[in-house]
């Protein structure tokens, strides 16, 4: 289901407006949702974002621009949550080109600029630009200078395969 109140930027693909629960929050151009996503509240996302099966974002996040959420990534803004409890809510903010792998786990945390979050991780610290953190708790494993220094590293420790060949 998508609420009423979701502004919804230009060209966002949705998997299946059947298989979500987005209200109350603000979708940027050319994002995608998959399926079994839920998105609360005043949370903001940017532009051509892509946010995988099986995510949560709750009240408090936000993602800037180009930014890539993985499989079962769940933002919690609450340590201690008890019911019948007010408290005031960590905010989350994911900078621009930033990836959180699969089954994450973010805690009130700012993640870097073009940061990389390994495959279920736990963070509950703020994540440096152009670096990767992994485990739990998430502990930075490199740092990069700039953009092109993480990508030139990246691109080198993994198989590429183009298009149309092996």
């Amino acid at each position: 289901m998508v609420d009423d109140d979701v502004i919804l930027g230009r060209g966002v693909r949705i998997f299946d407006t059947n298989l979500v629960n987005i209200f109350g929050c603000e979708i940027g151009d050319e994002s995608f949702v998959g399926p079994f996503v839920e998105i609360t509240r005043g949370v903001k996302i940017g532009k051509n974002c892509i946010i995988e099966s099986h995510s949560f974002l709750c009240t408090g996040v936000t993602l800037e621009d180009e930014v890539f959420i993985g499989h079962g990534v769940v933002f919690a803004n609450d340590l201690y949550p008890r019911p019948g409890q007010k408290v005031e809510f960590f905010l989350s903010l994911v900078k621009q080109g930033a990836s959180i792998g699969s089954n994450a786990t973010i805690v009130g945390a700012t993640i870097g600029r073009y940061a990389v979050i390994g495959a279920g991780s736990v963070v509950t610290c703020n994540v440096e630009d152009f670096s990767i953190y992994a485990g739990n708790p998430a502990r930075k494993l490199k740092q990069y200078e700039n953009y092109e220094q993480m990508q030139g590293h990246m691109r080198s420790r993994q198989r590429i395969i183009a298009e149309g060949g092996q």
